[in-house]
């Protein structure tokens, strides 16, 4: 039986781990390979694994680093940052890497998606839409460079046009919600999953697992995906990697069977 996936995200910034909230209020988390050590010992579904200074410092991806991610992960691993040619993609993929994630790329030449898919197949070619509400409640824009861009298009638009190229997924990443552990947007990730056939991540707000079990509710077999969730524990949000056990997972495929 299908069932969701249940995924860490990994920010990178200035060579560690960090967690931000609504993309801003950068706090340092750890070293990305000892977290990658311990999602191995609890065995997590995958990984995705964003690097946050690629993209905006026009840095190209760092090959050395993600070869060490790739060494040490024993679950399918996602990575972006910085991405920006079928060629990198490639690169990346020879590297041991699952899955390569693009986002500012496909606003700006949304051909990427078709090149990289043509290259490395569509079921490696993740598209990350990092999403914010409009005034009003009139729509969700899609905004790129860690939030600093609006693109003005809807994200919709945007996701639709993806599939159509050969996107295999796609990840909505709520601004709005960032680092906040309120919920995630469900009217968004259920109005998206009804416009789109290709399998849905939605990241940015959980606070606890009661938050995926009420998206999953509500959308299916979707991955739920979550950064302040795994790396935090209590009310002063401590430092502690941490990742559900199999009977939560089964909970949680047992709510996706039931909103068929």
């Amino acid at each position: 039986m299908l069932r969701p996936r249940i995924i860490p995200c990994l920010l990178l910034h200035e060579g560690g781990l960090v967690k931000t909230v609504k993309f801003g209020n950068h706090k340092y988390v750890g070293d990305p390979i000892n977290a990658i050590k311990i999602f191995n010992e609890k065995e997590a579904d995958e990984l995705i694994v964003l690097d946050i200074d690629a993209t905006v410092n026009s840095i190209e991806p760092d090959y050395k680093k993600i070869s060490y991610f790739a060494a040490e992960c024993r679950m399918p691993l996602c990575y972006g940052g910085g991405i920006r040619t079928a060629k990198q993609a490639k690169k990346i993929v020879a590297l041991g890497v699952e899955k390569v994630a693009i986002s500012a790329s496909v606003l700006e030449r949304p051909q990427i998606v078709k090149d990289i898919a043509e290259e490395i197949g569509s079921q490696s070619v993740v598209v990350v839409l990092d999403v914010k509400s409009r005034l009003f409640g009139s729509g969700y824009d899609v905004w790129s460079h860690n939030a600093s861009r609006n693109s003005k298009r809807s994200i919709f638009d945007v996701a639709m046009e993806a599939e159509r190229h050969g996107a295999g997924e796609i990840v909505i990443n709520s601004i709005d919600n960032d680092g906040r552990m309120m919920g995630y947007d469900i009217t968004l990730a259920s109005k998206l999953r009804e416009s789109i056939r290709i399998p849905m991540t939605v990241l940015g707000g959980a606070g606890s697992l009661g938050d995926m079990n009420k998206i999953v509710s509500a959308c299916g077999v979707i991955g739920v995906a979550a950064g302040s969730l795994f790396v935090f524990k209590g009310p002063y949000r401590a430092v502690l990697i941490n990742y559900p056990d199999v009977q939560q997972k089964e909970e949680l495929a047992h709510l996706a069977l039931q909103s068929r």
